[in-house]
């Protein structure tokens, strides 16, 4: 595949350069609550929230090699977010664009695209390890209304969502158990469901446990046919792992890696003229030049009309180690010093690099362990047994 851009497609690269020179100048704070709006509604209004979602329901219509084009040159910015709804952007949207009803598509996805409130995946359990197909939340139709009876697992965000798309297995008498799956919208004030959250090794808490006591969930808010779940799942898992643009935030932390390896000190020199430390930078580099070819067989395929499977979990396991390993990194430059997190007075960079180190479970787990990653990849592409 010929990735050379075409005229239209450099001059849309020119537009956005164009766009990030005019509202992300030099030293704009973005952090900053009044910036963050305006550059959410400037976004918005081009239509690159969404990107290539279809046009007919908001989104930008935009092709598939000007979404890379896009979300690269935001990446090499450190821009802000293309929209504030992730959970919804990433998995939900997706899914309800795909499979969704008219009246769902109507009634969600504009709130999606304008960010007006938080979604969560309700997929992972307790007792079932990454199993996700194993799961056990029982969906029981009564008329009208699935009722929803079970525990979920690190739910990220289930704290601050208003809705969660959920699995529940409304069929237990099933020959496969990926077949009896059932996806449902469910709105998080409905009666009967309780968020307990998950505090992690930095204090914070990004994870939770919900539990469903006879959840009462209308069926219109059903998607996908029943037992149609676990293909509704796939798509969205699928979705989110096939983006190449977060190896342009990858080769951006490791320029961060090699910052701090030159501040840091070892014998009265830099960190960074030190050859094992050296090697290390140059392994972390290789492997993400690995994730960005891999990245790029994806988009071939994709160009080619060609649906995205299994192999987009082999990316998803590199970032999930280099997540672990460029975080250990950071804390052996750091030294005695890796022990002070956010709020410190005498931490580096803020603490950043200690508190990122003891958040890698947010990053690692999230769309699936590395076990269940390494399970699919033996199985799904190199034909191995399952274990």
């Amino acid at each position: 595949m010929d990735f050379k851009l075409s005229p239209s497609e450099e001059a849309f690269r020119d537009e956005v350069r164009a766009f990030l020179d005019e509202n992300l100048p030099e030293g704009t704070n973005k952090n900053d609550f009044s910036f963050l709006a305006e550059w959410n509604r400037k976004v918005r209004a081009k239509r690159w929230v969404g990107f290539s979602w279809p046009k007919e329901v908001g989104g930008g219509g935009g092709s598939i090699i000007e979404q890379v084009v896009l979300k690269e040159e935001m990446s090499k910015r450190h821009a802000p977010p293309l929209g504030t709804c992730f959970m919804g952007l990433a998995w939900v949207g997706p899914s309800i664009v795909q499979y969704g009803t008219d009246a769902q598509k109507q009634r969600f996805i504009p709130d999606i695209l304008d960010g007006k409130y938080q979604w969560c995946t309700g997929y992972s359990e307790p007792g079932v390890g990454s199993d996700l197909a194993a799961l056990q939340c029982k969906g029981v139709r009564e008329g009208d209304v699935y009722v929803v009876n079970g525990q979920k697992i690190w739910t990220s965000i289930a704290m601050w969502s208003k809705w969660m798309i959920l699995l529940v297995r409304t069929d237990f008498e099933t020959a496969s158990k990926h077949d009896g799956i059932t996806c449902l919208l469910v709105e998080m004030a409905t009666p009967g469901i309780e968020v307990r959250p998950i505090t992690n090794m930095s204090g914070s808490a990004m994870f939770a446990e919900v539990f469903f006591n006879d959840v009462r969930v209308p069926v219109e808010n059903r998607l996908g046919a029943e037992g149609q779940g676990w293909q509704v799942t796939v798509s969205a898992l699928a979705s989110e792992r096939s983006s190449i643009a977060e190896v342009t935030a990858m080769f951006r932390k490791l320029e961060e890696l090699r910052e701090l390896a030159q501040r840091s000190r070892r014998n009265g020199v830099p960190a960074s003229k030190d050859a094992r430390v050296r090697r290390q930078l140059a392994v972390f580099e290789a492997k993400i030049e690995a994730m960005r070819l891999n990245g790029l067989r994806y988009l071939t395929r994709q160009l080619k009309g060609q649906p995205l499977s299994s192999e987009t979990s082999v990316n998803k396991l590199h970032r999930a180690e280099l997540e672990v390993e460029m975080g250990d990194f950071a804390l052996e430059l750091l030294g005695s010093a890796s022990q002070y997190l956010r709020g410190a007075d005498d931490a580096v960079d803020g603490g950043r690099w200690g508190t990122g180190a003891l958040n890698w479970p947010e990053v690692v787990i999230g769309g699936g362990t590395p076990n269940i990653q390494k399970n699919i990849i033996a199985e799904r592409i190199l034909q191995l047994p399952k274990d």
